[in-house]
């Protein structure tokens, strides 16, 4: 008997029957009309709400990833529950999710245990059923994605420290470089502004994920002038990207929650982007 993460969001935040949520995520990604990439796709950011209200930003950016046979998906996510520990992963041996279990590979979270201590001095933290639903929003898409069968290496991030970032970016490359793999970005964008305000801080974090440039995304959130929950993960896997050899990013998608809900006065921002590598 495997250890399963059991869900605790299946049924709220995204269907909870496998048939609807195999048809609804399949929409998402059928709807999404990508502009022509430039090379080849290593990783995507995406929103992570309620799929009723991100999942068409979502779409977009998983059907950048579609139909790639990755053996190893490593999915970056915020933490948002006051887990004191800067990196933390699960303790489980796979995620359960109403379309099957997504097998975690503990192989791959060893090595980048070790790789984190020798980089920064401390590792990964595993945790058993955490409440965290913005890595898990994700498989659902990657499940319906992907052409292969793959193994997950989770790592959500409590720490908001440019040096924590670009040390776990540096050691996730490491574990990727010489694996058939893929990266996501788990991340929403400002929070709870009016519409008008939140796109404003959404397209100027926006630009400075476009321009690759991690650190110019935590500065944009020290100035306040733009801001992702899961600013801590982004940067992360924009600096694995850049290790990996990926060369430019390309948003895809913006929307806020009062696209869907009709309610401007308070708004969530979501954004899809690809992380890309120009081909030799």
């Amino acid at each position: 008997m495997i250890d399963v993460r059991p869900s605790p969001i299946a049924g709220r935040w995204y269907e909870g029957n496998a048939k609807v949520l195999s048809r609804s995520v399949d929409e998402y990604l059928e709807n999404a009309k990508l502009p022509e990439l430039e090379g080849e796709v290593v990783g995507v950011i995406a929103p992570h709400a309620g799929h009723i209200y991100s999942g068409a930003v979502a779409g977009y950016a998983f059907a950048a990833l579609r139909g790639q046979t990755p053996d190893l998906v490593a999915v970056v996510s915020p933490m948002h529950h006051p887990y004191h520990e800067p990196l933390i992963t699960t303790s489980h041996d796979a995620y359960r999710t109403p379309l099957g279990d997504v097998p975690v590979d503990k192989v791959a979270l060893n090595e980048l245990d070790v790789i984190l201590k020798s980089e920064l001095g401390f590792g990964l933290s595993p945790v058993s059923r955490d409440p965290e639903h913005s890595l898990e929003i994700e498989l659902p898409f990657l499940q319906r994605a992907l052409g292969s069968d793959w193994k997950l290496l989770p790592v959500m991030v409590r720490a908001l420290d440019p040096h924590v970032s670009q040390g776990l970016g540096r050691a996730l490359a490491q574990v990727l470089r010489d694996k058939k793999f893929a990266l996501v970005a788990s991340t929403d964008l400002s929070h709870f502004n009016n519409q008008n305000t939140a796109l404003k801080y959404d397209r100027f974090m926006l630009e400075q994920i476009e321009a690759f440039d991690p650190d110019a995304a935590f500065d944009a959130e020290r100035a306040g002038k733009g801001f992702a929950c899961g600013l801590g993960a982004v940067t992360s896997v924009l600096w694995a990207a850049r290790g990996l050899g990926a060369d430019h990013v390309k948003v895809l998608r913006h929307a806020t929650s009062g696209d869907v809900t009709g309610d401007y006065s308070s708004v969530v921002g979501y954004g899809a982007a690809a992380i890309l590598k120009t081909k030799e």
